[in-house]
């Protein structure tokens, strides 16, 4: 028996999962702020509502299989697809419908470094609008996180895939590369799609360089300097930038932190065209992903997530089985003045070992109540990363244990 997960799913040990939950809980916060609010689908969807709406390529990486009853099913791929089938079947959502959707996604592909076959995706949609104020909130929300969450050079880059119209898909993708292998790399492969020679092929990559923003752009630019946004510093044209080509229809924008190169943070833009595939016309869509594990690396690279193994301020201990109701009552009463508190539960086990097991655990202080202190009526407090100890009253004890 292999006592691991299956290659490409993870265990998130207590320390890691504190983060992710800190990371999730900021990221409702910020997008019910906004008036986002939360949308939940199944794990499972019927294969045929999966498949044929991401491309030959990417529908090889769906997991799909038969239940018991012979009906073919798939796990959740992404969270676009789910939100257009619940758009499509519950009509009479609010327009436009501003959701956001925390849940894990399920990808067969070949597991490597930041790639695995469960994550998280965090994404904001606004469907039912066409108004350029859709893409304008999306941008606002997602800055507003980056910096909450202490990014401090995060720029939100924008084009609009009509800057590439009547250009060979393989052309965009490879213009798209340009940051990652260079320009004499993309340079080669436009030549190889084109059977170009290498002049024609830079004045075609030259071409998509050399753009000015459109009008569409312009006003976009226009409606974030209102949220008080600056140009340059916080967004920023630029005419490389594709993303999803057999997904965005219009206005498409990616975040980057100067002080992060391992990618983007995440990315979105205005998609008319999957939303309503299962009514058979279109409808108005955008929205914005956020790399989730590449916000925790990032954040932990740079220090700005906490980091701690528990949650749990304090730890009663049991000096005796004597005192046994008075350790539960002092752990009931912190706990009733909101105290994450844990009380020891095997009052055989000597003191010494109690407060080696909270060091352990990572917990920040240690609560002593013997014969001396209930005979004082006070409780003796120990904080294990000073070592410092002082006895003090119980209303004293619950004011240093909120700070």
């Amino acid at each position: 028996m292999l006592i691991q997960p299956p290659k490409g799913f993870r265990d998130f040990l207590p320390e890691k999962s504190l983060q992710r939950n800190f990371l999730i809980e900021k990221l409702k916060t910020l997008f019910e702020r906004f008036g986002f609010d939360p949308l939940e689908t199944p794990t499972l969807e019927y294969a045929e509502v999966l498949l044929g709406k991401y491309g030959e390529e990417a529908d090889k990486l769906i997991y799909i299989f038969e239940d018991r009853g012979g009906r073919k099913l798939g796990l959740r791929y992404d969270q676009t697809v789910p939100l257009a089938r619940v758009v499509s079947q519950y009509q009479n959502l609010p327009k436009p419908f501003k959701r956001y959707q925390i849940q894990s996604v399920f990808r067969a592909e070949n597991p490597q470094k930041g790639r695995f076959r469960e994550f998280i995706q965090a994404d904001i949609d606004i469907v039912g609008e066409e108004s350029l104020l859709a893409e304008a909130e999306i941008i606002a929300v997602s800055l507003k996180i980056f910096k909450e969450l202490g990014f401090k050079k995060t720029k939100i880059f924008i084009n609009d895939r009509k800057n590439f119209e009547n250009l060979d898909k393989k052309v965009i993708s490879a213009i798209d590369k340009l940051e990652k292998v260079g320009e004499e790399k993309v340079i080669e492969e436009i030549v190889k799609i084109k059977a170009i020679s290498c002049d024609e092929a830079k004045a075609i990559l030259n071409q998509i360089k050399n753009k000015k923003p459109n009008e569409t752009i312009l006003k976009l630019f226009s409606l974030l300097k209102t949220y008080d946004l600056k140009e340059e510093e916080d967004f920023a044209f630029k005419p490389t930038l594709a993303r999803g080509l057999d997904y965005y229809t219009g206005i498409i924008f990616e975040a980057v932190d100067d002080n992060y190169k391992g990618g983007s943070l995440g990315g979105g833009g205005r998609y008319d065209n999957l939303i309503g595939i299962f009514l058979e016309n279109s409808i108005p869509a955008c929205g914005f992903a956020f790399g989730f594990d590449r916000l925790l690396e990032a954040g932990n690279e740079l220090n700005l997530f906490p980091k701690k193994s528990t949650s749990t301020k304090v730890l009663v201990t049991i000096f005796s089985k004597d005192f046994i109701e008075k350790s539960i009552k002092v752990a009931t009463v912190l706990r009733e003045k909101n105290i994450n508190t844990e009380l020891f539960l095997n009052p055989e086990k000597k003191l010494d070992k109690q407060l080696k097991y909270a060091d352990k655990k990572g917990i920040p202080y240690v609560l002593i109540l013997g014969e001396e202190e209930v005979k004082k009526n006070v409780v003796k407090l120990k904080d294990l990363k000073t070592g410092k100890q002082q006895e003090v009253a119980l209303e004293q004890l619950i004011k240093i244990l909120q700070l």
